[in-house]
């Protein structure tokens, strides 16, 4: 009997351990349809999920570098010359045209990036440009000034073609120990401001135009072209020409040191000067090319590897478009001509002539 029942012991017994093997996979299974952590369901999904966030972070940055390109962006640094591998650097900045929007925005963003860019040592000037408005030609100076302040780093300028009136302006902004280069054929000098007018008054008489605005002063239509100055006229405005006349004689007297204020008064007749002339009054330290102007900054840094590196910026498709689109908005058309009536305090070397589409 014991014997007996130790075989129904022995029988039973495997039955219960089957019993209890089949249970746990019964629940795998139930976990399983579930999908929990680690299943092949998860699993799938969680690589389709990591697909779909690399596929949104390349097609975002698809689009950012799209628009990118298409919108032209900021400066950009350009190898000019030297050593590519070099470590310390100069840095040229183009000043050329008329000194006005957009080119005024353009220099001074150049300008912020030379001054956070440590491994530029110092700082040469190019400038190719007729002078342009008042305000712009004092910002870019102004900017020159705090650049100098805040980094200590040397300016010196490489006048080119010409750099006449608000173009010799901003070359001051080298400071009173920073050299000033012109090539021999560069144009310089026209020391003075000017606000362009023009007087139609008889023209009007004669076609029997008469034009009469509502105004709340007598001077709320000053520089009409269709009436002459009043000695009213002429007083205010000569009160606003002196100001920026005196601020650009103190800017030459403060920065080159061989010119006090009233040597400059005799140069500033609006003259413009050749190179020679300017080397003999003092408006110029040097003749000498660009290459030269690289060469003198290296020798007063002590620099004998340098790579010399310059900013250039180019507009996008969407601008260019852009542009094409709102030059045909009627309002915009209206803007533009209203804009052409706003008086215009120039540092420039021109006596404002009428755009040629005004004279066909």
């Amino acid at each position: 009997m014991v014997s007996e029942d130790r075989s129904e012991n022995e029988t039973t017994t495997p039955l219960e351990s089957s019993d209890t093997i089949q249970e746990p996979v019964v629940g795998a299974d139930a976990r399983e349809r579930r999908g929990p952590a680690g299943s092949p369901v998860w699993r799938v999904f969680r690589w389709i999920a990591v697909v779909l966030l690399l596929g949104s972070l390349g097609g975002n940055w698809g689009q950012y570098r799209l628009w990118q390109a298409t919108r032209g962006g900021g400066p950009q640094e350009v190898f000019h010359s030297g050593e590519d591998g070099a470590t310390a650097k100069l840095a040229v900045i183009p000043v050329e045209g008329v000194i006005m929007s957009p080119l005024t925005d353009q220099v001074l963003s150049m300008i912020d990036l030379v001054q956070k860019d440590e491994s530029v040592r110092g700082m040469v000037l190019a400038i190719d440009s007729p002078g342009g408005l008042v305000a712009d030609s004092h910002q870019i100076y102004h900017r020159l000034e705090k650049y100098r302040m805040e980094t200590g780093k040397p300016v010196m300028v490489s006048m080119s073609r010409i750099a006449t009136s608000g173009g010799l302006y901003v070359a001051m902004g080298s400071g009173p120990t920073g050299r000033v280069f012109a090539e021999p054929t560069t144009w310089t000098g026209s020391i003075g401001v000017i606000i362009p007018r023009y007087d139609v008054s008889s023209l009007s008489d004669r076609f029997g135009v008469r034009v009469d605005p509502l105004k709340t002063g007598p001077l709320k239509d000053s520089l009409n072209p269709f009436r002459p100055l009043s000695d009213q006229d002429r007083t205010v405005w000569k009160a606003i020409l002196d100001d920026a006349f005196d601020r650009f004689i103190g800017v030459i007297a403060e920065n080159r040191s061989g010119l006090d204020e009233n040597r400059v008064r005799e140069l500033a007749t609006g003259q413009i000067y050749t190179a020679n002339q300017a080397l003999e009054h003092g408006l110029v330290d040097e003749i000498g090319y660009q290459e030269d102007v690289i060469e003198s900054l290296k020798s007063v840094l002590k620099l004998s590897r340098v790579r010399v590196v310059t900013y250039r910026t180019r507009p996008g498709w969407i601008d260019l478009l852009l542009d094409q689109v709102e030059s045909r908005d009627p309002e915009r058309q209206l803007a533009k001509w209203l804009e052409t009536g706003v008086p215009r305090g120039m540092y420039l070397s021109s006596w404002g002539t009428l755009p040629r589409t005004s004279l066909e």
